[in-house]
């Protein structure tokens, strides 16, 4: 028979069970049924889905319950929400009775978790590469190589995420607990905010910070300061940045967050060199032409070293696709992890298909669909920069609405969140009458009025109000602040 073996090794292979541990899992569960506190040593990182045995994931899913609604989960309070017949010859009641008599110690339930969980995510490894393997074999016209890869690369990322890389649907209660938990850690974040804070009081009030899984348009005309306003974010949210190491060894971001920017317009010196002027409050002009004295030299000296140590990563490959995008966000989070991705901006991005090459409106609806898509899959906020059509030139006002948008269509349908940078300073300035006419001293009064004033108009928020945020904007620094003021424009519910 050894022989036999030898001459067919695929058929020796095709037989070989997926790897498991059943005396691990009878292990764990019997240290939950004999002391509950066993269950909260495994219950952050492993899920029902992580058991082989069907019944155990039964077992343990019923014991979670239990155990969160404050109740004892022991053989007796468990067996009466089970079958009553396990095996013809053994029923429930004697399996759950005998794994709390066989169970050791709680000290080790948190091994015994970890085994259980490293053996599923082996066998979701198993699946992910056969379903790999059969598709390259079929080499289907549409599932190109690249692809593939994509598809290969984000299973593969669920699955060091989450420990499973099939989506389908979750029961309801799973959904609460998400919602109850995001109010909870609202409760407790600095300023009462389900979302990342971007340092700007007045936003953050406006829309409850940046959520997760949101794709945040932000859109203006040249000079209107749409680029400043993002590096402001992306400083503010990267300083804040604080975590805490969780039960199965993963970072956990508890304040502020890890920044990813995607530059395609600037290099990352230029992107560099702009905040550090916003932050030692020195003009990048001077900075670039080495107009500075001893004390600012001294002072950027600093702030650079301040912010060398900042969880801000900078990508400034220019023309990338969004599918290769996509693949180094994904990396981030791996290595360093990732709370909010920045994209300057939207219009330099390309499509990964031939077809939409082609056709720049079905292009720009493939990135933005793909960006909305990846905000879900990684979890965090998408903030992409937009450009706006002339038209907001050819109007006697020239605050942007949702109809500027280029190719507004997609963007304004696939968008969470529309903001528009507007600063009337811009517009006024280049009006300027004759000195010493009447004309030239009403100019100097509005002049006045708008001076070092920027607005950013929500134009469409799902979860919230729309309306008007009124900050402070520094030219000479491009730093946009709080601003105090009461007389904001009244609000509106979509």
């Amino acid at each position: 028979m050894a022989e036999i073996a030898r001459l067919h090794p695929t058929e020796e292979k095709s037989f070989r069970l997926a790897p498991h541990n059943v005396e691990a899992e009878q292990a764990l569960l019997g240290a939950i049924l004999i002391n509950n506190d066993a269950f909260y040593r495994v219950a952050d990182f492993l899920e029902p889905i992580h058991f082989y045995e069907p019944i155990h994931r039964d077992i343990y899913e019923l014991a979670g319950k239990i155990i969160r609604a404050g109740k004892s989960a022991d053989p007796t309070t468990i067996k009466t929400h089970l079958p009553d017949q396990l095996l013809p010859n053994m029923t429930m009641a004697q399996y759950l009775a005998r794994l709390a008599a066989e169970a050791t110690t709680v000290i080790n339930a948190g091994d015994y978790g970890q085994s259980i969980y490293d053996l599923a995510i082996r066998r979701n490894l198993i699946l992910v590469g056969e379903e790999m393997v059969q598709v390259a074999y079929e080499s289907d016209v549409e599932m190109t190589p690249n692809k593939q890869i994509e598809k290969v690369e984000g299973e593969l990322f669920q699955l060091a995420e989450k420990g499973r890389y099939d989506g389908g649907f979750q029961n309801f209660g799973s959904a609460l607990s998400a919602s109850i938990q995001m109010a909870g850690e609202a409760f407790q974040r600095d300023g009462g905010l389900s979302g990342i804070s971007t340092g700007l009081d007045d936003m953050d009030r406006q829309m409850g910070g940046l959520q997760r899984s949101d794709l945040i348009v932000l859109a203006g005309r040249p000079a209107m300061g749409k680029t400043s306003l993002v590096t402001n974010i992306a400083f503010n949210i990267a300083k804040a940045w604080t975590s805490e190491v969780q039960a199965d060894g993963h970072q956990k971001t508890t304040n502020g967050g890890v920044v990813g920017f995607f530059s395609l317009e600037m290099s990352s010196e230029q992107l560099a060199t702009r905040i550090l002027a916003e932050q030692a409050e020195v003009s990048s002009s001077d900075i670039r032409r080495g107009r500075i004295h001893d004390s600012q030299f001294s002072k950027l000296v600093d702030v650079s070293n301040m912010m060398s140590k900042l969880p801000l990563y900078i990508d400034d490959t220019g023309g990338i696709s969004v599918a290769q995008l996509a693949a180094r966000a994904r990396r981030l989070k791996r290595q360093k992890g990732l709370d909010c991705i920045i994209v300057d901006y939207l219009q330099l991005l390309s499509g990964s298909s031939k077809a939409s090459s082609q056709n720049r409106v079905q292009e720009l609806t493939e990135i933005t669909t793909t960006l909305k898509a990846l905000a879900k899959e990684l979890e965090v906020p998408v903030i992409a920069l937009s450009q706006l059509s002339r038209q907001v030139e050819n109007r006697d006002d020239k605050h942007p609405q949702l109809s500027d948008l280029r190719e507004s269509g997609s963007i304004e349908q696939d968008a969470d969140v529309v903001l528009f940078v507007y600063r009337e300073e811009y517009y006024l300035k280049n009006k300027e009458p004759k000195e010493g006419t009447p004309e030239h001293m009403t100019w100097q009064g509005e002049m006045e009025q708008v001076h070092g004033k920027a607005e950013v108009i929500i134009a469409k928020q799902r979860h919230g109000p729309t309306g008007t945020v009124q900050l402070s904007f520094e030219a000479q620094y491009t730093r946009f602040g709080n601003l105090a003021r009461a007389d904001y424009l009244p609000e509106r519910m979509e």
